[in-house]
């Protein structure tokens, strides 16, 4: 998994290409079609002229409400920005400043991780968070063949993973490649959390705060597995979430593959 996946975006975090996967019944995802990011906030004029030659047509914002009041999206003059909460308040912990987060962070050494699987859970078994969900394919089946879709939250992790997760896997790329895609973000966010980790632990923090915020700063196949299990308790597979869970039908998914498969 290669990181020249991301985009060339300067004041952005994370911004990444879904297209060329490979599917199990040898398609490809297409190139320049599906962009999975991080938050839009900060984005230069630069950026946003990239993403209008890209020609986004539709910017899925997955973060909560207070994420969004905090930081509104800049959104590319090609695009019609869509508000998706997946929470009501940010559960995965991207938008917490570091008081807020201290109670968690010097826990049992396990808290941290044992939070996000719960949180992975709810991803799939909240009412709120498969709205979201739902209306994500709605909009990836409302783009024009010409267009580009962008979803994100505010680290482009966990939201935007388990969105990625889901759309690769209606579009029929294989359990390992999208695992692969999902950590590609911790090899994308290594020297950045490596800093706030060193800054943590030269401030005094304890090891169990450093090893909980290591938790919550990163991604894990024990994560995405969560979701998994999850969806087999409640559902049975994937296809079966999608189709009872988020109401696709056969045709939808048919649909999907035609718009975003060669």
């Amino acid at each position: 998994m290669s990181l020249n996946r991301l985009l060339p975006i300067e004041a952005g975090h994370n911004f990444r290409e879904l297209g060329g996967y490979q599917t199990t019944d040898c398609r490809q995802v297409q190139w320049h079609r599906l962009i999975r990011a991080g938050a839009l906030g900060q984005l230069s004029e630069a950026d946003l002229a990239l993403l209008a030659q890209l020609n986004v047509t539709a910017d899925i914002d997955f973060r909560s409400p207070t994420e969004l009041e905090a930081a509104a999206d800049r959104v590319p003059h090609t695009a019609t920005y869509h508000h998706e909460p997946v929470f009501d308040t940010d559960r995965t912990e991207s938008s917490k400043t570091n008081a807020e987060l201290e109670p968690l962070l010097v826990a049992d050494p396990d808290s941290g991780a044992r939070h996000m699987e719960v949180t992975y859970q709810e991803m799939v078994t909240k009412p709120t968070s498969k709205t979201a969900y739902q209306h994500f394919f709605a909009h990836l089946l409302a783009t024009p063949s010409d267009g580009a879709v962008l979803f994100h939250c505010t680290a482009g992790k966990d939201r935007t993973g388990v969105g990625a997760f889901l759309l690769l896997s209606a579009l029929g790329v294989d359990a390992k490649t999208i695992e692969q895609d999902y950590l590609l973000t911790n090899q994308v966010n290594e020297a950045f959390v490596n800093e706030l980790l060193q800054r943590f632990a030269s401030a005094g923090k304890n090891e169990t705060y450093v090893h909980n915020f290591r938790s919550l700063a990163t991604v894990s196949p024990r994560y995405l597995n969560a979701t998994k299990q999850a969806i087999a308790i409640h559902y049975g597979t994937v296809n079966d979430f999608l189709t009872t869970g988020l109401g696709l039908s056969t045709g939808d998914l048919a649909d999907l593959k035609q718009l975003y498969l060669v």
